[in-house]
Order: C-alpha cells, then structure tokens, then sequence
C-alpha cells in the first residue's frame, strides 16, 4: 500500500511540474568546454587515443574512483606528475609545454587541479559509477569517444529517464525505482 501512495505521490508531483519533469533531465548549467574553461587544456585524445604519437591510457588511471565510488572522480595532480616528472612535452615555440608547466606549478604549490565538473545529474538522481563500470558498461556508452576530443565536450546524450531506462532495458538493469532515486 505504502509503495502504490508513492508512486501516486510522485505521479502527481510530476505532472504538476510539467512535462520536462518527466524527462528528469540533467541539471542544466552552463559549463565552459576547452582550454578556456579547464584550468589545464587536457588532449584526451593525446593521452587515451590509440593512433600513432598517442599513449592509449585507460580512463581509470585518471578517473581512478569510477571502480569503486558512485563518482568518476577528477585526475588528482598526482596521477598526472606520474608521468609529467620526467616528461615536459613541447610547446609551440619548441619549448616545454605551457600546459605541462601548469600542472607542474599546481604540485609544486601542493594545489590539486580545479578542474570544472563537465556532466552532472539533477538532485534527484544518483549515477553510481562503480556499477556502471562492474557491470561492464564502457564509458563511451555515456561520455561519447572521449579518446577522439582534443577538447573534452559533453556528448549530446539526452540524459533523461527515458534515456537511461532504454540502457537499463537493452542491459537487463533493475528498472526498481529505488535503484536511480535515494
């Protein structure tokens, strides 16, 4: 009895908000893409690409609690200076990278990379990542092919109920409500 008054409840309460209320679409902000809105201009494409000159890195060396956490996590300057200790790239003018430079100036300070959130879900919804990942849905599923963007973009999946219960179908995943919303 207690289920069917919350799904009447929740019924109601999305038919009174209108039509986008059922799409539960994404939050919508505005989030600058590219070298002038990351604080490091980060070539996906260099780092996870699998053509020549290009490094093949897994996405979870960087997003390291997408295995285990509900969120994907941002590259702490650590997992870059893994690399960047040794290696200085080479800027436009044949000098190390500017780009490199940044990230080494963020360790020296001990500052972690403020990097700008570029997917984020409504308050009313949880994305725990590290189901997504055991159950062997690829990243690109959502993210789009991450290892082709120079500049990361946010693929323009739809990101709605609809949407994901569509995946959740096609994969077999509990359509529960409870599952998506607590």
């Amino acid at each position: 009895m207690a289920v069917v008054a919350v799904a009447l409840v929740t019924v109601a309460f999305v038919q009174a908000r209108g039509d986008d209320a059922a799409t539960s679409d994404i939050a919508q902000q505005e989030v600058e893409y590219g070298p002038e809105g990351q604080p490091v201009a980060f070539p996906h494409n260099v780092h996870a690409g699998a053509g020549e000159g290009q490094y093949q890195i897994d996405c979870m060396y960087c997003h390291f609690s997408a295995e285990r956490s509900p969120s994907a996590g941002l590259p702490a300057v650590a997992s870059c200076m893994g690399c960047h200790s040794v290696i200085r790239g080479e800027g436009p003018e044949g000098g190390p990278s500017p780009e490199i430079d940044k990230v080494r100036g963020f360790w020296d300070r001990q500052e972690p990379i403020p990097w700008n959130r570029i997917y984020r879900v409504a308050d009313h919804v949880q994305f725990p990542h590290m189901r997504h990942i055991s159950a062997g849905v690829d990243c690109t599923a959502c993210h789009g092919q991450v290892q082709e963007m120079g500049v990361i973009q946010r693929v323009e999946q739809p990101l709605t109920m609809g949407w994901c219960l569509t995946c959740h179908l096609e994969m077999g995943a509990s359509r529960d409500c409870t599952v998506c919303h607590y």
